[in-house]
């Protein structure tokens, strides 16, 4: 008959390598969870908190309107701007109706830059399109965007702390944050206002390619609050 001392010593493994077992399910199970979102934001199981500029850019990976998946970290070596934006908002209406956000994306891929524009709407919001009816409003109004990620469940725009439609982002090819905030210097939904507006994504995409540090580096959002899912 074994022991006292054996028999506590088999039970004390016994419960480790229960507790073991079940942490290392639990792990797969929100692993799989994550894998199943829409958008995944891919920096371990750990919370991160949304980082400031001169920090690094969050990898994440999502579906664009015509299905296809793209990873942020895919395009290390280049610049990227991430836009956050929502065709039911005047704010983001005013910008592509007056064909400044199309043009601002032209010049920027132009120069070779990665322009993602991301939709976080959930999909219980009026203002929520489906991938073909936001590609097709996104074709209307000649935006020139690399892809239109759909972003329903919120998880690249909190990890990003994403506001306001429109809010942008500027990352370098190192994969550092160098500029967020918003579009330009006048916080208005007036079409009239962006001619005397400082348009702060192409003076901080012009800085950074001409080796310069950037002037703005972090300024205010305005626009619509993103419609996130409870």
């Amino acid at each position: 008959m074994p022991s006292s001392s054996t028999a506590d010593s088999r039970s004390y493994r016994a419960a480790r390598n229960a507790r073991a077992a079940l942490s290392r399910a639990s792990r797969r199970a929100v692993m799989a969870a994550a894998v199943a979102l829409g958008a995944t934001f891919l920096m371990g199981t750990h919370a991160v908190a949304a980082p400031a500029v001169g920090q690094m850019a969050p990898d994440f990976v999502a579906v664009d309107t015509a299905g296809k998946q793209h990873r942020l970290s895919d395009f290390a070596g280049k610049f990227v701007v991430l836009e956050w934006t929502n065709p039911g908002c005047p704010f983001v209406r005013k910008h592509y109706g007056s064909g400044n956000m199309p043009a601002t994306q032209k010049a920027a891929t132009e120069k070779g830059v990665v322009w993602l524009s991301v939709n976080s709407t959930e999909r219980a919001s009026g203002d929520y399109l489906k991938p073909a009816a936001l590609d097709a409003w996104m074709k209307e109004h000649s935006a020139a965007p690399t892809a239109v990620l759909m972003d329903e469940d919120g998880v690249i725009g909190r990890a990003y702390a994403a506001r306001t439609t429109p809010h942008l982002y500027i990352i370098d090819p190192k994969g550092v944050l160098v500029y967020a905030g918003g579009i330009d210097s006048i916080a208005s939904s007036q079409v009239e206002d962006i001619q005397g507006a400082t348009n702060y994504v192409n003076q901080a995409l012009g800085e950074a390619f001409g080796g310069q540090p950037v002037s703005a580096a972090s300024t205010r959002p305005y626009g619509c609050s993103i419609k996130y899912k409870a």
